[in-house]
C-alpha cells in the first residue's frame, strides 16, 4: 500500500511539472489587424502659418488604434513629407497613444522641405501640399516587421506674405526641483535663450532632491508665468508639452542635489541633463548692470551713481534678476562688485546670449533682467504694459 501512494504521488507531481511545463510554451503569434489603421480626426480645408502662431498646436492628428492580436506595446509614428511617395519622410512623432498634436512650427519646416515661403520677393509659392502618414509597430523599435501603414493624407499649408517675425518665446522653471516650487508664478527662473538660435535654451545651475518632499518628482517649465498650461516635461524619454500630448507630460527627474547643465531644442524635440561641476566657480556679494543704455551711464567721476543692483538667488547664489528697468537704446554691461576686474557683455546678441565681453546692445524698453554667472548667459525679457 506505501508503495502504491508513493507512485501515486510521483505519478500527481509529474501531471503538475507537465500542466506547468504547458503554460510556459504558450506562443503568441502576431497577426495583422484587418481594420488596418487610418486617420479619424476630421482636416481643415487649408492650415494658415504664421510666425506669430509657431508654437501653437496646428492640429491634432487621431487614428483608430491597432490590434495585433498580441499582448505587446504598440508604437505609432506620425511621418511627415513633402513628397506624396514619402521617398524622404520625417518623423513628426512617436506614442503610445492615438493621437498627436502637431505644432505650427512643425509643418513651417514641412512647407521649407517643400519649397514654400513668406516671401514676396521670390518666386517660391507661398501655398502648397504637404502629406502625412501613421504608422503602428508592435513593440518600440520596429525590428520585428509586422506593422500598419495608413494611406497618404495631404494638406494645404499657407504662409502669409510679408508676416512679422514671431515674437521670441520664453520658458520658466516650475517644480520640486527648483527655487520656485511648485508655484507657477513665483518668480520662477527663465532659461537662456540662445541668442542665435531662439529655439535653442539652456540653464545651468543648481536642482535640488528636497527631503522633506513626500513625492519627489523634478521639474518642468511653462511657457507664461501664472499659467500652468502650456507646460513641458516627458513622455517617457521624449521632450513633450501638453498641447502635444492633450494631458501633462511627466516631470524631469533629479537624481540628486547638485549642480546641472540643461538644454532644449524646440524645434528638434531633443533635450539634455549632465551633471555640472560648480564647486570651483566664484561667487559674488554684488553684480549689477551699467552703461550708456541704463539711468547710471557709465561709472567714473562724472557719474557717482551706483550700478543698477541686481537680486542675487538664496538657492543658487550664482543667479540674479532685477525687475521692471527701464532700457534706452544703447550698449549696456554686467559687472561684479561695483568695479571693473570681473564684467561680462555679449557684443549685438540682444536680448538674450553669452557674454564675450563686448557691450550688450539693449534696445529701448522696460525689462526684467536676468544672468547666470556660472554660465555667463543673460536674458531681457520685455515688460507689457498693462492695458
Amino acid at each position: 500500500m506505501k508503495k502504491l501512494s508513493i507512485l501515486l504521488m510521483a505519478f500527481v507531481a509529474f501531471v503538475g511539472l507537465n500542466s506547468c511545463s504547458s503554460d510556459d510554451d504558450v506562443v503568441f503569434i502576431a497577426q495583422p489587424d484587418p481594420e488596418g489603421i487610418n486617420f479619424t480626426n476630421s482636416f481643415n480645408e487649408s492650415y494658415i502659418l504664421t510666425p506669430a502662431t509657431s508654437g501653437n498646436i496646428a492640429e491634432r492628428f487621431v487614428w483608430n488604434t491597432v490590434d495585433f492580436d498580441v499582448p505587446t506595446n504598440i508604437t505609432y509614428q506620425l511621418l511627415g513629407s513633402a513628397s506624396a511617395d514619402f521617398s524622404n519622410p520625417d518623423i513628426i512623432g512617436s506614442t503610445g497613444e492615438n493621437n498627436l498634436g502637431v505644432k505650427v512650427s512643425q509643418l513651417n519646416s514641412l512647407a521649407t522641405d517643400a519649397g514654400l515661403d513668406n516671401d514676396a520677393s521670390t518666386e517660391a509659392p507661398n501655398s502648397g501640399l504637404v502629406y502625412f502618414q501613421v504608422r503602428a509597430f508592435a513593440g518600440t523599435d520596429g525590428g520585428n516587421g509586422l506593422s500598419e501603414t495608413s494611406e497618404v493624407k495631404s494638406i494645404t499649408l499657407i504662409l502669409p506674405e510679408g508676416e512679422a517675425e514671431a515674437a521670441l518665446q520664453n520658458y520658466f522653471l516650475v517644480g520640486d526641483g527648483t527655487e520656485a516650487g511648485w508655484s507657477n508664478n513665483n518668480n520662477n527662473t527663465p532659461l537662456f535663450r540662445d541668442g542665435a538660435n531662439p529655439d535653442l535654451y539652456y540653464f545651468t545651475g543648481r536642482f535640488t532632491l528636497p527631503e522633506d518632499v513626500d513625492d519627489q518628482q523634478g521639474f518642468k517649465f511653462l511657457e507664461t508665468l501664472g499659467a500652468w498650461q502650456p507646460q513641458w516635461g516627458l513622455d517617457g524619454d521624449n521632450l513633450s508639452s501638453s498641447d502635444i500630448l492633450g494631458g501633462d507630460p511627466s516631470a524631469f527627474p533629479v537624481p540628486s542635489d547638485g549642480y546641472y547643465s540643461f538644454s532644449i531644442n524646440v524645434d528638434e524635440m531633443s533635450w539634455s541633463f549632465e551633471a555640472y561641476e560648480a564647486s570651483a566657480a566664484p561667487t559674488y556679494d554684488k553684480i549689477g548692470l551699467v552703461g550708456a543704455g541704463t539711468s547710471v551711464g557709465w561709472p567714473g567721476d562724472d557719474n557717482p551713481e551706483p550700478d543698477i543692483l541686481m537680486t542675487k538667488s538664496s538657492f543658487d547664489p550664482h543667479i540674479w534678476n532685477v525687475q521692471g528697468i527701464e532700457l534706452t537704446e544703447g550698449p549696456v554691461k554686467f559687472r561684479a562688485n561695483l568695479a571693473w576686474d570681473k564684467s561680462w557683455g555679449g557684443g549685438d546678441s540682444f536680448p538674450s546670449g553669452l557674454a564675450t565681453g563686448d557691450d550688450i546692445l539693449a534696445q529701448a524698453g522696460t525689462y526684467n533682467i536676468w544672468f547666470n554667472d556660472l554660465s555667463g548667459r543673460y536674458l531681457f525679457i520685455p515688460v507689457v504694459a498693462a492695458e
